[in-house]
């Protein structure tokens, strides 16, 4: 398969949703948009499942445990666009500040909505792994925080920000 067929206005990896840049300037279709936002919310919800986790088994207070599962949402969701950029042979530093410039406001949405929807629900803070309650909440909250990442991804994407830098390293 040629350079041009590959990157054609069918591909999801196509920015634009037309085949054309415009500049940076151009749309970005949803589909692109969806396809960014679920790879930064496997790498948060992997983080913050993780921090969960091992707050609760150190009995550690709500808010040491929300840090620790937000420090790591941002850690696994920066591991896997800094992964992806490495084996495309960025070096090292390049390969952070790209990762950096694809996913800190599409992370730090994420867990803005997720955790504020995990602090609103009654009772979710105070669950235990065990409870449903815990899973419905962090699992809603990540439903949500799908919704609203989505279209900030695909304004971004639009303008040559966020997921769009990491397109020219697939």
């Amino acid at each position: 398969m040629d350079h041009t067929a590959h990157h054609s206005s069918r591909n999801t990896h196509d920015y634009t949703g037309s085949g054309e840049h415009h500049g940076g300037h151009a749309g970005a279709s949803w589909g692109t948009a969806a396809k960014a936002t679920l790879h930064c919310l496997t790498g948060c919800a992997i983080g913050e499942i993780l921090g969960m986790v091992i707050g609760t088994s150190l009995m550690w207070g709500n808010v040491q445990t929300m840090i620790l599962a937000i420090a790591l949402a941002f850690v696994f969701g920066y591991s896997f666009t800094l992964f992806a950029v490495r084996r495309a042979g960025l070096d090292f530093r390049t390969a952070i500040k790209v990762a950096l410039a694809a996913d800190t406001v599409s992370i730090a949405v994420m867990e803005l909505v997720d955790n504020g929807i995990i602090a609103v629900v009654p009772g979710a803070m105070d669950a235990h792994l065990s409870d449903g309650l815990f899973w419905a909440a962090l699992l809603g909250g990540f439903a949500v925080a799908f919704l609203i990442t989505t279209p900030v991804n695909k304004w971004m994407i639009g303008r040559g920000k966020g997921h769009a830098v990491v397109h020219a390293f697939h």
